[in-house]
C-alpha cells in the first residue's frame, strides 16, 4: 500500500477511495484509512459477492461500519451485474435497495456498478429505476466505471448522479463521444481496483496513478488543460462528499 500511495502522489493523485466489497472487506478499508492519510473508506457489498438477501441484522452491522469512522465517505462498491454466473437478480436488486437505504440513513452518496449482459445494454436503466425508485437523488451518486451510451449517461445526469470515468476511455471512441458531450461538472475519474489478478497481462492491472492518464485524454476531448480536468473533477468529487460527510482539506 505504501508503494501505491507513492506513485499515486508522484502522479499528482493524492485521495483515494477504498471500496468495500464484503462485510469484512469493508471493515479492512476503514483499517487502511484510518492508517493512510490520504486513504478514505466505502462500505458495501459488491454484486458478486452476495449469497442471500440482506436482511435486519446484517443491515445493522453495515450500518454500524459506515457510520463508525468519518474516514467513510460514500456506500460502495454495491450495485446489479447482470454478466452470466453472478447471483440471483433478484437478491441483487433487494441488497442494492437495502444500500441505498443504507446510503439515506448514513447520509453518504452512492457509488455504483452496473454491468450489463454483453449485447443488452438496457440492462442499466433497470440499475437506474432502482436508483430512482429509492430516491439516490437524496444522496447523490456515481456511475462508477461508466462504460455506456449517451442514453444512459443522460439517464444518470436527469437523476442527479455523476460518471466516473476509467481507463477505458483511452482506447473506447464511443465513450470518449459521451465524454466531449457531458458537462464536466458531472465527471469524476477513476482507476477502479487493485490488484487485478482476473487480468493476465501485469501491465494492464490500473492503480491510482494512472488517474492521471485519464485526465490527459479528458484534456484532450475537452479542449482544456489537464490542470483544469483535476481542478474541476476533485471538486465535482469533493463536492460530493463533503455534502454528505465530515471530509475536510
Amino acid at each position: 500500500m505504501p508503494d501505491i500511495l507513492e506513485r499515486a502522489k508522484d502522479a499528482g493523485v493524492d485521495l483515494v477511495i477504498s471500496a468495500g466489497v464484503s462485510e469484512e472487506s469493508s471493515a479492512k478499508c476503514i483499517e487502511l484509512a484510518e492508517q493512510y492519510s490520504d486513504v478514505f473508506a466505502g462500505v458495501g457489498f459488491h454484486p458478486d459477492q452476495l449469497k442471500c438477501e440482506m436482511d435486519d441484522t446484517e443491515f445493522g452491522r453495515m450500518c454500524s461500519l459506515a457510520l463508525s469512522s468519518p474516514q467513510v465517505v460514500c456506500i460502495s462498491e454495491v450495485g446489479l451485474d447482470f454478466l452470466d454466473g453472478m447471483p440471483d437478480i433478484d437478491t441483487q436488486r433487494q441488497v442494492f435497495r437495502q444500500a441505498i437505504r443504507l446510503a439515506k440513513e448514513s447520509n453518504l452518496p452512492v457509488i455504483f456498478h452496473s454491468r450489463e449482459l454483453p449485447g443488452r445494454p438496457n440492462d442499466h436503466f433497470e440499475t437506474l429505476r432502482v436508483l430512482a425508485e429509492e430516491k439516490v437523488w437524496v444522496v447523490g451518486g456515481v456511475m462508477h466505471y461508466f462504460q455506456s451510451d449517451e442514453d444512459v449517461a443522460k439517464r444518470c445526469l436527469d437523476l442527479g448522479l455523476m460518471l466516473s470515468i476509467g481507463k477505458p476511455l483511452l482506447r473506447l471512441t464511443d465513450l470518449q463521444d459521451v465524454v466531449r458531450n457531458t458537462p464536466m461538472e458531472s465527471l469524476v475519474l477513476e482507476t477502479d481496483s487493485y490488484p487485478q489478478t482476473f487480468k493476465r497481462n501485469r501491465a494492464r492491472w490500473t492503480e491510482p496513478k494512472d488517474v492521471k492518464l485519464v485526465a490527459e485524454k479528458v484534456a484532450e476531448l475537452k479542449g482544456i488543460s489537464v490542470g483544469d480536468v483535476a481542478e474541476i473533477t476533485t471538486a465535482n468529487l469533493l463536492g460530493l462528499l463533503r455534502r454528505n460527510s465530515l471530509l475536510q482539506d
